[in-house]
């Protein structure tokens, strides 16, 4: 599409866009949860509330488990700091990258673009996540929700990501799974890919209107002017 020939840098959301970390998320959130002698959520359950931070699924969790009423703040410091040391136990094994991610960042890698992550999970979980499937190295900047003062949906890191790259609204595009990364790339001025196989609280992608919806990671390529690579499973 000629409206993407300026594009000189992709940042891309984490959770439900590169890795798959339903199942490590809902396992900390049931075990927050045991802890606090509420029932367990159900990984089900759990993907419809992630994609705004730890704060967040946590407040909805406990909300959840309280029918609905709020949690006090005492609740929410403790289920918080009982996710964080659950989470540290099941992150490696409950995550996976989702297909085509490898070979994917690799061609784009070599196109010349350059490459970011902006993610509203927490900072001291992201690099190791990287590290563990052997693409930290692909990307040029790295936010996580701890590393600006409001997450997505506001654009702040995402305006980071244009300074660090030193790139226009133009230059960039983002790809994300959910509303958050959508409305984030409309409030910065970027162009965005919507995927469809994430964790959009149970919604369609279409419905936040992206610039483009693809169905696989690998459909970036072709956007890009780039051949699609072979298709193979990434998820371990």
């Amino acid at each position: 599409m000629a409206k993407f020939k300026n594009i000189r840098g992709i940042a891309f959301d984490l959770d439900g866009t590169l890795i798959d970390s339903s199942l490590g998320l809902s396992q900390a959130v049931d075990m927050t949860l045991y802890a606090m002698e509420f029932p367990a959520a159900g990984e089900e359950r759990v993907i419809t509330w992630i994609g705004n931070g730890a704060d967040i699924l946590i407040q909805r969790a406990l909300t959840w488990a309280l029918k609905d009423e709020q949690p006090s703040l005492g609740q929410l410091t403790m289920a918080r700091k009982l996710f964080d040391r659950f989470y540290t136990e099941t992150v490696e094994e409950g995550s996976f990258l989702f297909p085509e991610v490898v070979t994917t960042l690799s061609s784009l890698k070599e196109q010349g673009l350059m490459l970011g992550v902006v993610t509203n999970k927490p900072t001291p979980f992201v690099m190791p996540l990287l590290e563990r499937f052997g693409i930290a190295h692909d990307f040029q900047v790295i936010i996580g929700g701890d590393d600006v003062k409001q997450k997505k949906p506001h654009p702040e890191a995402l305006f980071n990501t244009m300074s660090a790259m030193k790139l226009s609204a133009e230059e960039l595009l983002f790809v994300g799974d959910s509303r958050n990364d959508i409305q984030a790339a409309k409030a910065a001025g970027c162009l965005s890919v919507g995927l469809t196989y994430g964790y959009n609280y149970g919604e369609a992608i279409e419905l936040s209107n992206p610039d483009v919806v693809f169905d696989s990671f690998g459909d970036l390529l072709p956007l890009l002017g780039q051949p699609q690579a072979n298709q193979e499973s990434e998820h371990e």
